[in-house]
């Protein structure tokens, strides 16, 4: 057997298990030889013990030596990535670690890592609203995939939930590049990922939803319609049950034709996938006081916001639309809780079904999160189920909340989430009912569930001295005009920092005082910025916790993942991920791809932590 000369490799899971170097291909060895280097590609970079190792390759039962066939073939795998390499020599690929094996891999060598590092650059881009990227990430991910996972390897390895696991990846990434397909009118490029997913998941309602929106999007009603019903008996068939409100929406969106085709520049507009018609007569909700968001004392600008929350409240309008969620992300402080409850009490009329708010304590800074039981309960309570009659559980709670409020059209603001998972059983049951979800992480499931992202960004100059003129008093902002602007440009527009500072800032000092103070020290007077700061950084990683102190003494305005590693003492890989994962925090902005930002107050913070 020849192995591969020194240098890089290229490793392929996603279809036919290969190793190239250079133009040539290695020959591998033996079936559960292969299956060895296949699951160590499963966790490149990690080790993976070795009684793992023999549940995986011996799923029946393993033979008495199998540890030392085992090591038989790891010394095997290693002289092929390696030829050359003396009999007893460690190398650098393949290596003992803490009773099992690591493969050394960098993320340009497997296709594995570079299906994954798209699939999260193309999250992020939905999350924040950028569609046509995130369709050119998602399908890029999605090229990846040559056929099924790791062919030539045993079938009952193949078998194990290890690698059957990467199925459902290719499902969840098929599904997220439709949804940001279909909001830029791209349909075409995600459909045969789309067919691929579809067979991999016959059961999968939303996802076959997806398929046939698509479908009808790229022009072809009839293979539309013909999707449907495979997808209809299917769920006949093998559950004996009808399709759901989201497959049956868009079945009736195809048989109205209110799906448009439509092609690459010519985005559908809101009322494209589901044709509003007259809302359900059911009479609304009680909403106790304690149920209702917190008054907002000010709120100003966000006209673009509030247009697009109006729009998509319009598309979700229908008595048959498939219940729709809307995600509001962006850092501590932007005002995220500000514009739901706002938009919440102008749209009250629009929901005739009635209106709950439930605040998730996800990033609360002295308080702990909120249990999905613990919030279904208090959901119950507002509407009118007796705390007798509210069963322990959350299953059992989820399923009472769903009975409740089945045909009736209800808007859920779900505010300060911090996960997918916690508000999931959260979320409306009802056809056209709608959730805004408020929260400072990205939560690609939700996107990845159908959720349009919303990234709100500090407002304008405009729109924050206007916000300071009405905590101040129009008269002095308007008494030092110059010191005003300063103060919003200290505090980087944000909305949290400039009402803290207005509540502290006593009626008879300077703002030129005001704005002196700030220049010594950018968060005086905003100790309230300081927690939020603090509680967005809970959860992180310590490597990422690491960076983010690091990140001041950088020079520059944007940083990119190679300057973040020489910072921070890390490999490009780790740095990459690290700053992944405060932008997913929303403590740095993704200006372009692959450039970071760090926002004034962040940077001040992020100082004083040092």
């Amino acid at each position: 057997m020849n192995g591969p000369p020194p240098g890089a490799l290229r490793f392929e899971l996603l279809g036919p298990l290969r190793v190239h170097a250079g133009d040539r291909e290695t020959d591998l060895g033996f079936p559960q030889q292969r299956a060895l280097l296949a699951l160590l590609l499963l966790h490149p970079g990690r080790p993976v013990r070795m009684h793992h190792i023999i549940d995986v390759l011996w799923p029946a039962r393993p033979p008495a030596s199998a540890r030392n066939v085992v090591r038989r073939y790891a010394g095997e795998l290693r002289r092929l990535l390696e030829p050359g390499l003396p009999l007893r020599a460690p190398g650098r690929r393949l290596l003992p670690h803490t009773g099992g094996y690591l493969l050394e891999a960098g993320q340009d060598e497997v296709d594995l890592l570079r299906f994954r590092d798209l699939t999260r650059r193309g999250a992020r881009a939905a999350a924040t609203g950028r569609s046509e990227e995130a369709v050119r990430a998602f399908t890029d991910a999605l090229a990846q995939w040559r056929g099924p996972v790791a062919m030539g390897i045993p079938e009952a390895v193949r078998g194990h939930v290890e690698f059957t696991a990467l199925e459902g990846e290719f499902v969840r990434t098929a599904q997220m590049a439709a949804d940001a397909a279909l909001r830029c009118g791209r349909a075409e490029v995600v459909l045969p990922a789309l067919r691929r997913a579809a067979a991999l998941d016959p059961l999968d309602e939303p996802l076959h939803a997806r398929l046939v929106h698509a479908l009808a999007a790229c022009g072809r009603r009839a293979e539309a319609l013909t999707s449907y019903e495979a997808i209809r008996r299917t769920l006949a068939r093998d559950l004996s049950v009808p399709p759901g409100p989201e497959l049956a929406a868009a079945h009736a969106a195809v048989l109205q034709e209110a799906v448009r085709p439509h092609g690459p520049g010519h985005p559908p507009a809101p009322h494209d996938l589901v044709r509003p018609h007259a809302p359900g007569r059911r009479s609304p909700l009680p909403l106790p006081e304690t149920q209702r968001p917190s008054p907002q004392v000010t709120f100003v600008g966000r006209v673009r916001e509030l247009a697009l929350l109006n729009a998509l409240s319009d598309a979700a309008g229908s008595a048959t639309a498939a219940p729709a969620a809307v995600l509001v992300t962006g850092m501590a402080g932007v005002g995220k809780s500000a514009l739901a409850g706002h938009w919440a009490e102008a749209a009250a009329t629009r929901f005739p079904g009635g209106r709950l708010h439930a605040d998730l304590r996800g990033f609360a800074a002295h308080a702990p999160v909120a249990t999905a039981a613990e919030v279904l309960a208090g959901l119950l309570a507002a509407l009118g189920v007796p705390p007798g009659r509210v069963p322990e559980g959350l299953a059992a709670r989820a399923g009472l909340y769903r009975t409740v409020l089945a045909g009736r059209r209800v808007l859920v603001v779900l505010d300060d989430a911090a996960d997918s998972e916690q508000m999931r059983p959260l979320l409306p049951p009802s056809p056209g009912s709608l959730a805004v979800v408020t929260s400072r992480r990205a939560l690609p499931g939700l996107i990845a569930s159908g959720a349009r992202p919303l990234r709100l960004e500090p407002p304008d100059t405009e729109d924050a001295l206007a916000l300071l003129a009405e905590r101040l008093g129009p008269a002095r902002t308007a008494a030092e005009p110059r010191a005003a602007e300063e103060i919003v440009a200290r505090c980087g527009r944000l909305p949290l920092a400039l009402t803290a500072l207005a509540a502290s800032a006593p009626a008879d000092v300077p703002l030129a005082a005001l704005a002196a103070t700030l220049r010594a020290d950018p968060l005086a007077g905003t100790g309230v910025v300081r927690e939020a700061f603090r509680a967005s950084c809970r959860g992180l990683s310590p490597t990422a916790a690491a960076l983010l102190r690091r990140l001041p003494r950088h020079p520059g305005a944007d940083i990119v993942a190679r300057e973040a590693a020489d910072l921070a003492d890390l490999p490009p890989r780790r740095a990459r991920l690290a700053l992944a994962e405060l932008a997913d925090a929303h403590l740095l902005t993704e200006r372009t791809p692959g450039r970071y930002a760090l926002h004034e107050l962040v940077r001040a913070f992020a100082t004083e932590a040092e």
